[in-house]
Parts: C-alpha cells; structure tokens; sequence
C-alpha cells in the first residue's frame, strides 16, 4: 500500500520502519523534518502532501492539539485524502477528538498502543481500537506489520477510552510496587532474593519483572516518560468525569507525579515514581 505516516518520534519511526519493512511505499512526515530524514524514508514537506495519493494515512503524535493540526489544521492531512483513504490515529489522546475525526472520515480508527519504545522497535505492540467493523477490518493488516495484538474494543472513541483503562492499571500498579520496594528496603531484604520469592506468584506483574531490578538501582532513563503520563492520567481523569467514574488512587497518583516532575524527573521512566519515597 502507499501510506503517509506523520510523526516520527521515539514510536512512529520505528513503526514507519516495521510498514517500509513489510514492502508499503511509506511516505513520512515530522513536524522536525531532521526526525524525518533519520528515518531514510521518503519525507513530505506538509501532512498534505504526505497524505496526497496515499491509501492509508497513519498519525502518532504528541496530544489533541498536534492531532487536530496534522489532520484538520492548514495543510492538514483530511484536506488531501481520498474519499476511501484509510485514517488510523496511534496518539494517545481525548476520546472526544477521536470521535469527532471518525465523524469527519468513517474510515477511521483510533488505535492507541501499549508496550513502549521497546515494543514499537520489536514490533510488538498491543493495539487497542476504536472503529465501525469495516475500518477496523482495513487497518488490521496494515497494523500487523508492527503489533503482536491487535484487539477491537468498540465504537469510535472506545480505543481511547481502553488506552486510559490501561493507564489507570499502570498508575496503581507502579505506586504499590514503589512502596513494596522502599519497604523491602527499610527492612534491609536482599532485594534479589525478594524478586525471586515473589515474582513467580500473585505479586507478579509486568512492571514488577521489567523495573524492580531498574528502580532498585535508581535506574530510570528508559521507558514511558512521566511527562507523558500524567497527560495519560489526566485524560483519563476528565474522561472520568464525563462518565461519572470515581478514580481516587489514579487521582492520587497523577499528584505523585507532578512531585516527580518538580524533582526534574519528568522524562525519566514512570517507575522515578519510586523517588519520592524516602529510603
């Protein structure tokens, strides 16, 4: 397929990669064309011109308003595609934006992903999505190229909606294990012994195998930024507040973040949460 894919940040490049790899002809656009032309694909000066002539149209940018700028904004994408054009969104953003693009072009999905930099470089990704059954059957094959699930959740917005579940999920899981390791700590526990007794049981968790040996060395300069989640957290916190849902812990967490970041840790690794516990 020609595909246009706008947003070639520490996720979209490596994704762009993934379709280049697969035999799409991938056009690609970066707001810093630098980004662009590291990918050695073919870059576009505009998300118009990207989009002109592609089949299928793929976006993985910052927020609501770097998404509605590359689609709906001057030289924005939509003003260029083909009536049939597919239109797949891979930001984490509002379920309002996401259905109000679905509105403008049926053929949408918004398909937020999980899994990180490590997971967009393997190809590996979870994909969440939010589409009618005929967009989400198109873009199925052209997202296999660099995910390991692919599932349909529901409507337009749906997506988004399961992408904060997610989060909310992540925010809880990274405090408690921030207070088990401190406690271990306290208690002065061999901390490898520890991971061993416990990591194969009910305390198990991605987190836990992938950033208890990390967080016990202070190591925190990978991952998921904290900057970013607390976007995450905060959408999910208004969309709470849309649907009524009471979220106390992820509201409580989002605070511990903003501490995180005042201690210049917003583009270290969400599990920094760790730092604003005393040893």
């Amino acid at each position: 397929m020609r595909i246009a894919f706008i947003g070639t940040g520490v996720m979209g490049a490596p994704m762009a990669g993934h379709l280049a790899r697969a035999g799409h002809q991938v056009t690609v656009y970066n707001r810093t064309r630098a980004k662009a032309e590291a990918t050695g694909l073919t870059v576009a000066d505009t998300p118009a011109a990207a989009a002109a002539g592609a089949e299928a149209v793929i976006t993985c940018v910052g927020n609501d308003d770097d998404l509605a700028a590359v689609t709906l904004g001057t030289d924005g994408a939509f003003g260029a595609m083909a009536d049939d054009a597919l239109f797949i969104d891979h930001t984490t953003v509002s379920a309002d934006i996401a259905r109000r693009l679905a509105a403008a072009r049926p053929l949408s999905v918004d398909a937020p992903v999980s899994g990180g930099q490590a997971g967009a470089e393997k190809g590996q990704l979870s994909i969440m999505c939010g589409a009618s059954e005929a967009a989400f059957l198109r873009a199925r094959p052209v997202m296999e190229a660099y995910a390991a699930r692919i599932v349909h959740v529901g409507a337009p917005g749906a997506g988004q909606q399961t992408k904060m579940v997610n989060q909310i999920c992540i925010a809880g899981v990274v405090q408690g294990l921030s207070e088990a390791l401190r406690f271990a700590q306290a208690s002065d526990l061999d901390l490898d012994k520890v991971f061993e007794a416990i990591s194969g049981g009910a305390a198990q968790s991605w987190q836990m195998v992938n950033r208890w040996p990390t967080m016990a060395r202070d190591e925190f300069d990978f991952g998921f930024a904290v900057d970013w989640m607390r976007k995450d957290l905060g959408l999910a916190l208004d969309e709470a507040k849309r649907n009524g849902a009471v979220l106390p812990v992820a509201a409580l967490v989002d605070q511990f973040y903003a501490e995180v970041q005042k201690m210049g840790g917003g583009r270290q690794d969400t599990s920094a949460l760790v730092r604003r516990l005393p040893r």
